[in-house]
């Protein structure tokens, strides 16, 4: 089960909640008992075997989306 962070819009506190996936948007109540706790987005860091950052992604060329989209840009 995925853990989601909340921050509550009453006393600023921030916290993590575990909870299906189908229910990632649901309000929560913070550990203070406030309702209505918004979601934060998070972010992931991916760290190679050496301990290293993964390398960044290349950028992508100018004039389209440099993909396999069909896109006509």
């Amino acid at each position: 089960m995925p853990l989601y962070e909340f921050r509550c819009r009453t006393c600023d506190d921030t916290f993590e909640v575990r909870r299906p996936m189908s229910e990632a948007g649901t309000p929560a109540t913070c550990p203070q008992g406030h309702e209505g706790a918004v979601r934060l987005l998070s972010v992931f860091a991916s760290v190679g075997a050496s301990g290293s950052p993964a390398p960044a992604a290349a950028p992508r060329p100018a004039g389209g989306c440099g993909g396999a989209c069909a896109c006509a840009h």
